[in-house]
């Protein structure tokens, strides 16, 4: 029978069902889940101390790679720490709020990834194709705008889609997945929501819009950098890092999107977890490394501050043995 309208209104909590392992399993996916999660902020704060640090990166293109290795830990935080709870709790529970504000946070930050390699594909363009006009279209004020333009508008699109969600009646409260979803919350709804779909839609056709600029883009640099042997050494320097992490981002969200769509009850529930959370882990790991191991500037830095650590305790030791054989005398 359906439930009636006054009990399913005003949901105060929601269970997350895609966390359905032995207790065994569960102690070593939270010693995986926990390494990875180091791992991701070890390799995206080395990089975003490094470019702040160093002066000599502080350049249109390390300070949008700066803000892409920031959005890619303020998306984990929405997902990590509830996860790593969930695997140490019998129950999977997360409150109305809870959910709408871990939706908010993870799709806010694939949003603003997505934006940031746009603004990225434009700073390149403008770089291999109008290199003496460079300096003077990427100004301050310009580079903090485009700044500003890549983290408002995810923010103000899941905003929009966060209240839309917000104000819809409930007929259900079992989320098949391991985080909250707006598309999901949306699938408990009693009725359909127009303002949701009109808002969904229009975040679409935004997005694409994004998607199709850095495509267009990228295949005119490519075109371009043909006839040109530094012009290609430039492309294959400074673009194929973000060409790596375009192509990653897409198909994450892709298996995001299968996932949502398609992949309940067809897959494993391994195979359909992986599928939920691939742009949660890839993406923030592999994104940091590729620019940290492509980019010279980058390269060199870390490896100069690597040199002069390691020769600063090859320094020490003379000292060490110097005061040991002091003792024994």
């Amino acid at each position: 029978c359906q439930p009636s309208m006054d009990n399913v209104s005003m949901q105060k909590y929601f269970t997350l069902s895609g966390l359905n392992y032995a207790a065994q399993h569960r102690i070593v996916l939270f010693a995986l889940t926990l390494l990875c999660y180091s791992v991701i902020w070890m390799v995206n704060a080395a990089l975003i101390l490094t470019i702040i640090v160093d002066r000599k990166l502080h350049e249109p293109m390390y300070i949008f790679l700066c803000n892409l290795c920031i959005s890619g830990l303020y998306g984990t935080v929405g997902f990590y720490p509830k996860f790593l709870l969930d695997l140490l709790s019998p129950s999977h529970i997360i409150s109305y709020t809870g959910c709408l504000l871990q939706s908010f946070v993870i799709h806010s930050s694939s949003g603003s990834d997505l934006s940031i390699l746009t603004v990225m594909a434009f700073d390149r363009y403008v770089a291999i194709c109008y290199p003496l006009m460079y300096h003077s279209v990427m100004t301050r004020q310009r580079i903090t705008l485009l700044v500003a333009f890549s983290w408002l508008l995810p923010l103000f699109c899941m905003f929009s889609n966060m209240m839309s969600v917000f104000q819809i009646k409930l007929c259900g409260s079992l989320i098949p997945k391991l985080y909250c979803s707006n598309s999901l919350i949306s699938k408990l709804a009693c009725n359909v929501s127009m303002a949701n779909n009109s808002i969904t839609y229009f975040n679409i056709v935004i997005y694409s819009f994004h998607l199709l600029f850095v495509l267009w883009s990228y295949l005119y640099l490519v075109h371009k950098c043909l006839g040109s042997k530094e012009n290609r050494k430039k492309f294959s320097q400074t673009c194929v890092p973000h060409l790596v992490s375009l192509l990653n981002f897409c198909f994450a969200v892709l298996f995001d999107m299968m996932y949502s769509r398609f992949g309940l009850g067809m897959l494993p529930l391994g195979m359909q977890n992986f599928m939920a959370i691939e742009y949660l882990v890839i993406p923030p790991i592999v994104n940091p490394l590729v620019y940290g191991f492509n980019l010279t500037k980058i390269r060199s830095r870390i490896s100069g501050l690597w040199r002069s650590k390691k020769r600063a305790s090859c320094d020490m030791l003379p000292v060490k043995h110097g005061i040991i054989r002091d003792v024994v005398s």
